[in-house]
């Protein structure tokens, strides 16, 4: 990878992480557009780049997870059905999944038509949950085999959480923030688990390209957080979900042209 290619797989894991929309399935067609081949390094880089979106969670909600451990408890609580899951599929996913454009289509096709009808059937209760610390543990527990779902590339974690969230009866912004600090233990644990794997066969020059990734993708994530929140005040996710299918349906004719 070049320094221009990795700017800007950066800047769309960054833009995409916490969006509806699957940071995961962007990555890899940005890589299809740019003509990067699905390697061991290039899956590893896009596992890296997610965290680096995630830290910068931790550097706007670091009294959440590092002060107040009634919030962080419950994070933990959440992570867990994902930690299991995702070592006992880590080979499925890296292998297959996370090689495969028709399942990343198909998610975000299908995905963005189950987002539409959720949000024109779903009407949030005046008794929704408006804390995060008020947030029951097994409510949590639910919220991360929700997150589960999201290891099929192409279905957004981001996505899969609020949703559950908000079929739990969660306050919109109350799941979204729940959304991004449960994201932190998800990216550290994959991306250790990765490294461990793979770190020893990469050269110096793929560790540095890891670590400019690092922190593009750190930066532009800020921004995506910042916009996300200002969205919710005043709009549905419809217009995420009309984004997804025409994205598909897009890529699908590109290809087939």
């Amino acid at each position: 990878m070049n320094f221009l290619q990795t700017f800007i797989m950066s800047v769309v894991e960054g833009i995409t992480e916490f969006l509806p929309i699957s940071s995961t399935g962007h990555l890899m067609l940005t890589a299809r557009v740019l003509g990067l081949t699905q390697t061991n390094f290039l899956k590893t880089f896009e596992i890296t780049i997610q965290f680096g979106a995630v830290l910068s969670v931790v550097a706007l909600y670091w009294r959440q997870l590092l002060v107040d451990f009634r919030v962080l408890k419950r994070v933990v609580a959440a992570f867990v059905p994902t930690a299991i899951l995702g070592l006992v599929f880590y080979k499925l996913i890296k292998s297959y999944l996370l090689t495969s454009y028709n399942v990343v289509l198909w998610s975000l096709l299908i995905g963005g038509v189950a987002l539409i009808a959720f949000e024109l059937l779903h009407k949030e209760k005046e008794s929704a949950i408006d804390e995060l610390v008020s947030i029951p543990y097994g409510t949590a527990l639910l919220i991360g085999l929700f997150q589960a779902v999201a290891m099929i590339p192409g279905v957004s974690r981001s996505a899969a959480t609020i949703v559950g969230g908000l079929v739990l009866g969660l306050k919109r912004k109350t799941i979204v923030e729940f959304s991004f600090l449960l994201a932190v233990p998800t990216m550290l644990a994959a991306t250790c688990l990765d490294l461990l794997k793979n770190a020893s066969s990469f050269s110096v020059e793929q560790l540095s390209c890891l670590s400019v990734g690092f922190v593009f993708s750190f930066v532009s994530a800020l921004i995506g957080v910042k916009f996300l929140l200002r969205f919710i005040k005043n709009h549905t996710f419809i217009s995420f979900g009309v984004y997804r299918i025409v994205l598909a349906i897009a890529f699908w004719i590109w290809v087939m042209a």
